[in-house]
């Protein structure tokens, strides 16, 4: 009978104040669907960690792309001697970050100076299993190089080939490594 009176009670009041009663309910509910689900999914602070960070590598690379737009396009070179754009050393830094691709030609003229990586990339079918492009802050010098592995035609060995990246091939879209030193 107290369900009842109860009811018949809520019935009597003015429809304004049903509304609002009811706006506050619905209110109650949905902060605290939010708040289980913020409990059971709670990833905020490692998501804004990881968007912070995707954030910050998207400005270097923009960074990187206005600085390779700017370069002329053929050989850079970081030493004196020759008709090519000489790098600054700043320029050097820069074009190093972004450098990201190693052509054929500078990877066959490394490998001259290794001839057990030249005799597993020449059995391996000329697969390379990993290159990279680093930039050295100690030293203050680009180093690039490419690991080669006979694994798939039954060499157990692995030669990781690396030298200093001494110039760079300008397209005015990307760079690439041109030549590396590795004696």
């Amino acid at each position: 009978m107290s369900n009842e009176t109860s009811f018949n009670k809520l019935k009597g009041l003015p429809e304004n104040l049903k509304q609002f009663i009811g706006l506050i309910v619905l209110t109650i509910v949905i902060i605290s669907s939010f708040a289980i689900l913020n409990n059971i999914f709670s990833e905020g602070d490692e998501l804004v960690r990881k968007m912070k960070l995707e954030e910050e590598r998207i400005a270097k690379e923009r960074k990187l792309s206005a600085l390779i737009s700017k370069l002329p396009s053929g050989i850079l070179v970081t030493f004196d001697g020759t008709d090519h754009y000489k790098l600054s050393d700043e320029l050097y830094e820069g074009v190093c970050n972004a450098t990201k691709l190693i052509p054929q030609r500078a990877i066959m003229g490394a490998n001259f100076l290794n001839f057990r990586a030249h005799e597993i990339y020449t059995i391996n079918g000329n697969k390379i299993d990993e290159t990279f492009v680093e930039w050295d802050a100690e030293k203050k010098k680009c180093f690039a190089g490419f690991t080669v592995s006979g694994n798939n035609v039954g060499v157990d060995e692995t030669i990781k080939v690396s030298g200093e990246a001494l110039s760079f091939l300008s397209t005015g879209i990307d760079t690439r490594v041109y030549f590396i030193k590795n004696f």
